[in-house]
C-alpha cells in the first residue's frame, strides 16, 4: 500500500509526494521523468496501474499475486514490463527466499512494484532524494540503478553461504551429528532457489544490453552490461556452493562410516579383553575335585590380579597400535540463514523506513 513518488521536471527541479491527480497529470505529459515505487500491493494499487496508468492487465496482475513468478521481460509497445529477483531479507528462514521487483520501464517514466521490503529500493530513493542522480540520467537509467542494487545484495547471500559450507565441512572432519545432513540439504535448496532466478535473469539483463529495446539508449548498455558481469560472478560462486555442499555430503557420508567402524573398533577390543577373562573365569568355574588352586588361600586374589594385568595388558597394546584415541569437542551448527545487514546496500542502522504518502 505505501507509495512513494518522485517526479523531476524539465527545469531539474524533483518534486515528491504527489497525489493521485498530479501522478496522472505527470504520466501523461509526457515531459520529466516521474518514479512512482509502490510496496504491499492492494487492490487499490492495482487500480492505480490499471486505470491511472492504463497497464496492461495480464501485468498489474502479477504485481497483485503474492506467488513468486519466474523472471521475464515482456514488450508491450509503449512500455516494458519486467521481473527480477533478489534475496528476501525480511524473511526469517533457513533458508535463501527470494523477493520480486516488478519494473514498468517507459519513455518518461518507471514505475516499480514489490510486495516485500527491499533494502535495494531503499538505496536507490535515498540517492534520489539526496542528489537526484539516478533520475537525471533518463528512466532506462533509473531501472539499471534498481536492477544493480538489487543484484549486488545477492552477493552477501553468496558469502554467508560460503561460509556455512566450509564450516559444515569441518564439522563433518571432525563429529558428524545428524543435523549436518539437514544443513546441508538447506545450503542445496538455496543454491538452488538462486540458480533458478539469476539464470533467467542472465539473459533478460543481456537482452536489455544489446540494443534490443528502443526504450534503452545506447549509452545506457555499458551499464546494463556491467549488471550481467554480476550475474555471471554470482553464478559462478553459486555454483562453487553447491559443488561445496555436494562435498560436505559426501565427507559426512564418509565420516559416518569412520565412526561406524570405530564403533567395531571398540567392540573387537572389548572382546579382546573380555575373551581371555571368560576363558579364564570358565576354568575355574568347573566342578573338577582336583584343582589345587581352588584349595590356595591367596588364589581368589591371584586370579584377580592376573585378570587385571590381562586388561591393563591389552589396552596398552591397543593404545600403542592407536585403536583408540580422545574425541574431539562438539561445536555448534549455525541454525537461521542471517546476513550481516551492513553488508548490504540500502541498509543504514537505527533509522526508520520513511514512507510517503499519496
Amino acid at each position: 500500500m505505501p507509495v512513494s513518488t518522485y517526479y523531476l521536471e524539465d527545469s531539474g527541479s524533483l518534486k515528491t509526494g504527489l497525489s493521485t491527480k498530479e501522478m496522472a497529470a505527470a504520466f501523461r505529459s509526457g515531459k520529466g521523468l516521474l518514479w512512482v515505487n509502490i510496496s504491499e500491493t492492494t487492490e487499490e494499487d492495482s487500480r492505480l496501474l490499471g486505470e491511472t496508468f492504463g497497464f496492461h492487465r495480464l501485468a498489474v496482475e502479477d504485481c497483485l499475486e503474492s506467488g513468486i513468478h519466474s523472471p521475464k521481460l515482456d514488450n508491450y509497445g509503449e512500455y516494458l514490463f519486467c521481473i527480477f529477483h533478489g534475496v528476501n531479507y525480511a524473511a526469517e528462514s533457513d533458508v535463501v527466499e527470494t523477493a520480486e521487483l516488478e519494473l514498468f520501464l517507459g519513455p518518461t517514466y518507471v514505475v516499480s512494484n514489490h510486495n516485500f521490503p527491499l533494502l535495494s529500493v531503499d538505496e536507490v530513493r535515498r540517492q534520489v532524494e539526496t542528489t537526484g542522480h539516478p533520475m537525471k540520467r533518463g528512466p532506462d537509467f533509473l531501472a539499471y540503478s534498481l536492477i544493480d542494487a538489487l543484484v549486488d545484495n545477492v552477493l552477501p547471500a553468496i558469502d554467508r553461504m560460503s561460509e556455512l559450507t566450509q564450516d559444515v565441512e569441518e564439522q563433518a572432519l571432525g563429529k558428524p551429528r545428524r543435523q549436518i545432513p539437514e544443513t546441508i540439504l538447506r545450503l542445496k535448496r538455496s543454491s538452488r532457489s538462486i540458480h533458478r532466478t539469476m539464470v533467467p535473469q542472465r539473459d533478460l539483463v543481456n537482452r536489455l544490453s544489446r540494443g534490443e529495446y528502443a526504450i534503452v539508449k545506447p549509452d545506457s548498455y555499458i551499464y546494463f552490461r556491467d549488471i550481467y558481469d554480476h550475474l555471471v560472478r554470482i553464478e559462478d560462486l553459486n555454483a562453487s556452493v553447491l559443488e561445496g555442499a555436494d562435498n560436505a555430503l559426501s565427507i559426512y557420508l564418509t565420516a559416518v562410516a569412520n565412526r561406524q567402524n570405530e564403533t567395531m573398533r571398540v567392540l573387537a577390543i572389548a572382546g579382546a579383553i573380555f575373551l581371555p577373562l571368560t576363558l579364564l573365569a570358565g576354568i575355574y568355574g568347573m566342578n573338577f575335585d582336583n584343582m589345587p588352586e581352588l584349595h590356595w588361600r591367596y588364589g581368589y586374589f591371584g586370579v584377580l590380579a592376573f585378570m587385571g594385568t590381562v586388561i591393563a595388558a591389552a589396552l596398552v597394546v591397543f593404545w600403542r597400535r592407536q585403536w583408540f584415541s580422545l574425541r574431539p569437542g562438539r561445536r555448534k551448527l549455525a541454525r537461521l540463514f542471517v546476513v550481516e545487514q551492513r553488508k548490504l546496500r540500502g541498509y543504514r542502522p537505527h533509522q526508520a523506513r520513511p514512507t510517503q504518502g499519496r
